[in-house]
């Protein structure tokens, strides 16, 4: 019986022991020959490919601790894909917790309310995080890519802050605009007043482009989709000068020319009446909801006053008013 008794008590020395050295080895500082240290850990890693990989990536992790250290907390099923920063200064434990926790990396893209798409996929293009899986593709095939049936994509992504890992596919990122275009626009649908101009939803979209792209002021978003509605329920064209330019494309120079508005393009709402074929920028909720609730309003025409704001008339005597005043600096 004595032999049995030191031969467990010499067991537990040995655990108390390795157990000190673990927790003692677990609580070092980590220095790296860069800091911050970015590594990635891929999806369905082992404990073992983790450290593997953490070792790789510069972190000085010892392969046989790191996977006791995981085992003994029971991590190991714990542990999450993505790309990790570290400083120098940190643990074996820190690190260890951090990848259970999964508090990967977050970067983030923005895609500005009135950007065209072309717009939107430059920035993404220049996105050094992203996975540009969709460099070679046209803008049609990139719609097939990410599941959309459609075959123009102007308009088709929503204006947002969108937040990624490190290494994701840019068109992980397209395809979550696109989806949350399409469920803005249900919800904007849904709350459409009677008797509007348009018939669809699409049509409700390419309105609220051409507000987005009329003006920034919230104020004055529901009057200028008023004045539009009210052009499309007389017949009268839109002469919105917007779409003019979207329709022009390299050929504007950065200013618009009498011969600009006589140039045959189908968006030339000077020369064809009724809405553009498609969108001509990405509009955002305020947008959408003006488009489908327009102000209660018989304007037909609205002049820029140069302070943000736009001037609205009901005739084209008050309009020829409006545009001495702010425009020729007549009084």
């Amino acid at each position: 019986m004595s032999f049995l008794r030191n031969l467990l008590f010499a067991a537990l020395v040995i655990v108390a022991a390795a157990g000190g050295a673990l927790y003692y080895w677990a609580k070092q500082p980590l220095t790296f020959a860069t800091s911050p240290l970015d590594v990635t850990i891929h999806p369905h890693s082992s404990t073992r490919s983790v450290s593997e990989q953490l070792e790789a990536g510069g972190v000085p992790i010892n392969h046989w601790l790191f996977e006791l250290l995981a085992r003994g907390l029971r991590m190991t099923t714990a542990l999450k894909s993505g790309n990790y920063e570290f400083e120098n200064g940190v643990t074996p434990y820190d690190v260890l917790l951090k990848i259970a926790r999964g508090d990967v990396n977050q970067f983030a893209v923005t895609i500005v309310e009135g950007w065209t798409f072309a717009h939107m996929r430059a920035e993404l293009n220049n996105s050094p995080q992203l996975e540009h899986d969709s460099a070679s593709m046209s803008d049609a095939d990139l719609l097939k890519a990410i599941g959309a049936p459609e075959t123009q994509a102007e308009g088709l992504f929503f204006p947002d802050t969108y937040l990624f890992d490190k290494g994701t596919s840019d068109l992980s990122v397209f395809k979550r605009a696109y989806r949350e275009a399409r469920d803005r626009l249900t919800q904007a649908w849904a709350a459409r007043a009677p008797d509007l101009a348009f018939q669809t939803p699409y049509e409700a979209l390419v309105m609220a482009s051409l507000v987005e792209k009329e003006t920034g002021v919230q104020a004055d978003r529901g009057l200028v989709s008023a004045v539009f509605s009210n052009r499309l329920k007389k017949g009268m064209p839109l002469q919105t000068d917007p779409s003019v330019i979207y329709g022009l494309g390299a050929a504007y120079d950065g200013h618009l020319h009498k011969h600009d508005l006589l140039t045959d393009t189908p968006f030339n709402t000077y020369l064809h009446p009724g809405l553009p074929p498609t969108p001509i920028a990405l509009p955002g909720m305020a947008s959408l909801l003006a488009a489908v609730n327009p102000a209660q309003s018989n304007a037909l025409y609205f002049v820029s006053r140069g302070d943000g704001h736009s001037e609205f008339s009901e005739n084209l005597g008050e309009h020829n008013r409006a545009v001495d005043k702010y425009i020729r600096g007549k009084p």
